[in-house]
């Protein structure tokens, strides 16, 4: 498989690192390399890439923007040497963000992303699912396996979700639709708000309107939610 790449970056050493990187990959295939977001924007209007180099920090347009304004838009590596940008970068789903200066090491691994990714997009029917325990969610430009049942809990903020996993003290943080992960988790997992999902074989304790996880995790009930949860309560209660 090749991968045909159009490089943009408006500093020329920095443009000339990039094709030499390009040039070293044995699968990648330079198509252009351009000096403006408005100099690729002409070349993208006369021929097709499978990938894009861009940096985002240049004159007139920026990367980001010209990335956003591509109406079916490649693969995208982002090149900065601004880490604030990271954020940004994933909500255009960013394959990967190297930050200046990087080395070949660093732009092989942003390489075989890419390889990784459209393997992926050209296989039919590829799952979210591996087998019945296990999830792939991508965060941070890297895709990462989670156990099912390791997952204690779910919380919404916005369009994307923190999947807080037994023994990690930080969340797997994924662009991702509350609906969507429901419809992929097994039935002991239940919507108790409508900014939580919770493993209920993690529940210590439930307390009026909260349901306990542990010491520090106390998580409320939705009134919308209330019903369907107090019927799964029924069916395990014993005692008059």
């Amino acid at each position: 498989m090749n991968i045909r790449c159009l490089a943009i970056d408006d500093e020329p050493l920095a443009l000339q690192q990039i094709v030499a990187y390009i040039n070293k990959v044995p699968f990648l295939e330079l198509a252009a390399q351009c000096q403006s977001a408005l100099e690729a924007r002409t070349f993208l209007e006369n021929d097709t890439v499978d990938a894009i180099f861009c940096d985002i920090n240049m004159p007139d347009l920026n990367g980001m923007d010209f990335v956003k304004s591509l109406t079916v838009p490649p693969l995208i590596v982002f090149t900065t040497a601004y880490s604030e940008y990271a954020i940004e970068g994933f909500r255009v789903n960013a394959v990967d963000y190297l930050l200046k200066p990087f080395g070949l090491q660093d732009f092989q691994r942003a390489a075989n992303r890419l390889k990784e990714r459209l393997e992926t997009s050209t296989a039919p029917n590829t799952p979210l699912t591996s087998d019945n325990n296990t999830l792939f969610l991508k965060t941070d430009y890297r895709i990462v396996k989670v156990s099912i049942p390791d997952i204690r809990y779910i919380e919404g903020m916005s369009e994307y979700l923190k999947v807080w996993i037994e023994g990690e003290s930080k969340p797997i943080i994924t662009l991702l639709s509350m609906k969507k992960m429901e419809e992929r988790l097994p039935e002991y997992f239940m919507r108790i708000h409508r900014s939580y999902i919770i493993n209920l074989t993690k529940i210590q304790e439930v307390n009026k309107n909260r349901v306990i996880m542990d010491a520090d995790t106390f998580l409320p009930i939705g009134d919308m939610y209330k019903e369907t949860f107090q019927a799964y309560l029924d069916t395990k209660y014993l005692g008059k």
